[in-house]
């Protein structure tokens, strides 16, 4: 009986929720958008061409790693258990995780599934891995390190003792706190305990050399105390690197100065910080000291050091994290251009120390107020030389947990859009609020811009292939960042996105000010793609697309000042580098504080509201300021004509300022005509309604057609047609409508914190609806295809709800667990009833309410190319092997590692079972004949090579030993003759001097 009285009351005669039964209100999960949680490791593999993204454990959930490709490629791995992500490695085709639980988890990128874990016998301090290499090294706390089997899942025979407690037994502590391979020579790994570092050998498995680092009485060292200088000082290492080469060892230090010794024979070759050199010689007086005598600046300490080089692994240079003085007003990363290394065989001491005081510096700079606590270099193709040959970007991890991109070497901050996933640009910066629109799909798949970019940072993976809607509006998303930057992309359904790629506007450059750029309300055109940006100065920014008449052209556009309340073009604001797309349009100044509300509408005007109170309206066809007025003026004068009525704003407390504005297409109460409707939800529960009318200039005036008093803050406005339900906004098709005189009848749904209302404008006559001791955070009329349309709304205790229309009677609940609840108030819903609500500080929920409550499902997308293959490693020059350096080939560091009992590896057995594959089926490609057929099997295989090579060493030996008996033999030959002919000489002078 109550649904029947509110559907008389608000004037719809249908059941416009008659198909929709309470069972198929059931949310799908359906994608997740951003990274759950502050990020704390990354890692970048050149040959896949993927990126890896670690985050921390917090109060938000567990640490997650994500995998990002090219486009939309996406695969998330979950932990087993809570933890942190502290390391990740690419290691082939397989992504090594090591967590703050102290396990070791090896993910199959081919299947994107957990492969196996675990858990070392101590500490894990640092890990080393090679994509050429199946073990994994792990150094511990205890200083030990140990090796991991990845290919046979299980732990190696090898385990190396603390070589620095062999050298100074009185030490303690000796965690290992670095390593690294030798880029070059496989068989050498550079270990660096906290006081030294040491360069072990598999190959005579014992150190070569020791490297400990001693800044004498007088030096300045790195800290460049004044106090500390007449004392001998040995600060802690924490970090070691190879030279590209192998030419030099690099050490760094907790005082924030850098050794560079010579491999061989442990010398010093210098010792710098990155603005002096030599500061391990006394009398030096660095720049460190501070402008006052007796004074210093702190150094910032070491995040990361990394030894790039170019294509020639010979030209190099240091890309140093840290290290720099702490009362530099600008951070930022370092490189010091070292240029081409001299040749060490004919390279003096002086030349060697000259070329490592660098020929050139760069500083790569990063937005203020936080520092960089990692980074990942980019490289073109070689994942060798540590990941630091030929990189063309470097993503950087700042301290506040925000990625940045900088290309490399010159550090110009790269844009994330349509270089990175959307979900990396959540926190590239930090995203502070988003706004979601339903737009038309033919208009959508024509907004692709034509802008200037680089080479593609991410280029692997596949997507996996998902349904297509053709016929649905799709969910555009705007998410506005913390630097004046807005980045548009397409949401989808869960489904296939025809277009994925994503817009970009840059709303500081629009303004002409790169200070005080701060984002409040974002809104985009459902047929025409325009948006409307509002700003907490009280500006309004309007973009179109089109063309850039300026591309390429870097100069400034002329400054121009914004009187209040005027609109201006600024199409010579375009961001240069944009050739087509989202282009500054207009410019409006209402400075009347920051902007609480804009809807643009699909009909060529804007509405604005301030939180002082103030509201216009824009007509983009000038641009024109149609109406502009505080929206006090038009609340008194409704008070005095219905201060009778129950709910008026008599119990309303506080000024009233917009929050919601809808534009409509509807015959208003008291009118005989359809006109165009602008609609004004204020925080206080008023919905004040505005007539647009065509005027005979051919322009637009707006004029007040009433007013209706609700209970507390409008959440959501909806116009729809009584007969049918569908959205009565106002769009080309029905504007169009109004020069025939079609009326079209329709009402409003308006919602507020406590309550539903169905009405018919300008009056707050119809159907109500409370809610029960919670309020509702967003709403909107939603449309279940082909069964009818209903009210869905979020609600503050983190549930959903779904009411029919026009009975407001409830159709389904259902809790959303997956969101922030602290956030709730922030979730928005579509009109085909997706909800988009944060999960956590920068990640994003899509929920689909007409499901069948699916959870989240797992990513099908392709990570791994098996036809990307890992180029061969580098090895040791002609010249080292001719000066005696053995080469050790990783088949060799296999047997070292893993003993003789070792199987073959499972990449070994694969590639033997294709070359079976081959053969039987009579490949030419293959080593063996075609036509014949092989029975032998891999452990006979492998008896049989094992058998050749030992008899080839044996014949090599046999040669050998044939070569030294018969140069023993010519030797005594040689030997006979010379003391025959010395005895013949010496006879000869004695007879002849006798005879």
């Amino acid at each position: 009986m109550a649904g029947f009285l509110r559907g008389k009351q608000a004037g719809i005669q249908n059941d416009l929720s008659a198909g929709i039964l309470p069972g198929l209100f059931a949310p799908d999960d359906q994608a997740r958008f951003g990274i759950n949680s502050q990020i704390e490791s990354i890692a970048y593999d050149p040959v896949q061409s993927l990126l890896a993204i670690g985050t921390k454990e917090t109060n938000y959930g567990s640490g997650q790693i994500y995998v990002f490709g090219q486009e939309r490629v996406k695969a998330t791995f979950t932990l087993p258990r809570r933890a942190s992500v502290k390391e990740l490695r690419f290691c082939a085709d397989r992504l090594i995780s090591f967590d703050s639980k102290n396990e070791l988890i090896i993910w199959d990128l081919q299947t994107s599934t957990r492969l196996t874990s675990y858990s070392p016998p101590g500490i894990v301090t640092c890990i080393v891995v090679d994509p050429m290499l199946d073990w994994a090294l792990f150094g511990l706390q205890n200083g030990e390190v140990i090796a991991f089997d990845l290919d046979r899942e299980k732990l190696a025979p090898l385990r190396l003792p603390n070589f620095w407690r062999e050298r100074n037994p009185r030490s303690r502590l000796l965690p290992i706190v670095s390593m690294q391979l030798h880029p070059r020579d496989i068989g050498q790994l550079l270990i660096g305990y906290s006081e030294g570092a040491v360069l072990y050998s598999f190959k005579q498995n014992a150190p070569l050399q020791f490297y400990q680092y001693e800044v004498p009485i007088g030096a300045p060292g790195g800290k460049s105390d004044p106090g500390s200088v007449q004392t001998v000082r040995r600060p802690y290492l924490v970090q070691v690197f190879w030279h590209p080469t192998g030419t030099f060892i690099g050490t760094a230090y907790d005082d924030e100065s850098m050794v560079f010794w010579d491999p061989k024979e442990a010398r010093i070759i210098m010792a710098r910080t990155v603005t002096d050199t030599y500061v391990d010689r006394p009398g030096n007086r660095p720049s460190g000291f501070g402008t006052t005598p007796g004074t210093l600046a702190l150094k910032t300490p070491f995040a990361r050091i990394a030894w790039c080089a170019k294509e020639n692994p010979d030209d190099t240079g240091l890309l140093i994290a840290g290290g720099s003085p702490g009362n530099l007003t600008e951070k930022g990363l370092t490189f010091l251009e070292l240029g081409p290394t001299p040749v060490y065989a004919t390279s003096s001491w002086q030349v060697l120390a000259s070329h490592l005081e660098s020929k050139r510096q760069y500083f790569l700079p990063t937005p203020a107020g936080a520092e960089i606590v990692n980074f990942c270099l980019i490289p073109r193709a070689s994942p060798h030389f540590s990941g630091a040959q030929d990189p063309i970007a470097v993503l950087a991890l700042l301290s506040s947990g925000e990625l940045i991109t900088l290309s490399f070497p010159s550090g110009h901050p790269i844009s994330p859009t349509n270089q990175l996933h959307p979900s990396i640009a959540f926190v590239h910066p930090y995203v502070t609020s988003i706004a979601v629109a339903t737009v038309d799909r033919i208009r959508w798949l024509g907004m692709t811009e034509n802008r200037t970019q680089g080479p593609k940072i991410l280029r692997g993976g596949a997507e996996n292939v998902k349904p297509l809607r053709r016929f649905e509006a799709r969910n555009i998303v705007q998410m506005a960042h913390c630097d004046g930057i807005v980045r548009i992309f397409d949401a989808g359904h869960g489904d296939e996105i025809e277009n994925s790629k994503a817009l970009q506007v840059d709303i500081a450059r629009a303004l002409d000010r790169y200070d005080d750029v701060n984002i409040t309300r974002m809104s985009m055109s459902n047929s025409t793609g325009e948006l409307a940006i509002g700003t907490t100065a009280g500006e309004v920014v309007v973009y179109r697309w089109g063309g850039n008449k300026l591309f390429g052209r870097e100069d400034a556009p002329p400054p121009t000042k914004v009187e209040p309340g005027t609109v201006i073009t600024i199409g010579e604001r375009a961001e240069p580098s944009l050739k087509e797309g989202l282009q500054p349009f207009a410019l409006y100044n209402m400075a009347q504080g920051p902007i609480s509300a804009a809807k643009m509408s699909d009909v060529g005007f804007v509405g604005i509201g301030s939180e002082s109170g103030y509201f216009s309206i824009l007509d983009m066809r000038g641009p024109a300021v149609i109406f502009s007025s505080s929206l006090s003026e038009h609340i008194k004068a409704d008070k005095r004509s219905s201060f009778m009525k129950k709910g008026s704003s008599q119990i309303s407390g506080g000024s009233d300022w917009p929050v919601v504005i809808e534009f409509g297409v509807m015959t208003l109460d008291g009118d005989n005509y359809s006109s165009i409707a602008c609609f004004v939800g204020t925080n206080n529960g008023k919905v004040i309604t505005f007539k647009i009318l065509p005027q005979s200039n051919g322009g637009y005036s707006a004029q007040l057609a009433g007013s209706a008093a609700l209970s507390d803050k409008i959440i959501s406005i909806n116009p729809i047609v009584t007969n049918s339900g569908k959205p009565a906004l106002a769009n080309g098709q029905a504007v169009a409508a109004l020069r025939t005189g079609q009326q079209t009848h329709g009402t409003l749904v308006v919602v507020t914190q406590t309550e539903a209302r169905i009405f018919k404008p300008a009056n707050a006559k119809g159907a109500r609806k409370t809610w029960d001791n919670v309020f509702c955070d967003s709403a909107a009329v939603t449309e279940f295809e082909d069964h009818g349309f209903a009210l869905v709304g979020t609600f503050g205790d983190a549930t959903t709800k779904a009411y029919s229309l026009p009975a407001l009677k409830e159709i389904g609940a259902s809790r959303l667990e997956q969101l922030d609840i602290t956030r709730i108030s922030s979730t928005i819903v579509t009109l085909y009833g997706d909800i988009f609500g944060w999960t956590g500080p920068s990640e994003v929920a899509l929920i689909n309410v007409w499901g069948t409550g699916q959870p989240l499902l797992k990513s099908h997308d392709k990570l791994y190319n098996p036809q990307a293959l890992v180029p061969p490693r580098p090895t040791i020059s002609n010249l080292q092997w001719i000066s005696g350096t053995q080469y050790c080939s990783p088949t060799d560091l296999d047997l070292l590692i893993g003993g003789p009992d070792r199987p073959p590896s499972k990449r070994m057995l694969a590639a033997a079972a294709e070359e079976d594959r081959l053969a039987r089926a009579g490949n030419a490609g293959s080593s063996r004949a075609a036509g014949t057929q092989s029975t032998e099997g891999w452990g006979d295989y492998m008896t049989r090579q094992l058998n050749e090579r030992t008899e080839k060493l044996n014949i090599m030996g046999d040669s050998m030993d044939k070569v030294q008996d018969n140069s023993k033999g010519w030797s005594d030959d040689v030997n006979k003759f010379v003391s025959k002919q010395k005895r013949n000489m010496l006879l000869g002078g004695i007879t002849g001097k006798f005879f």
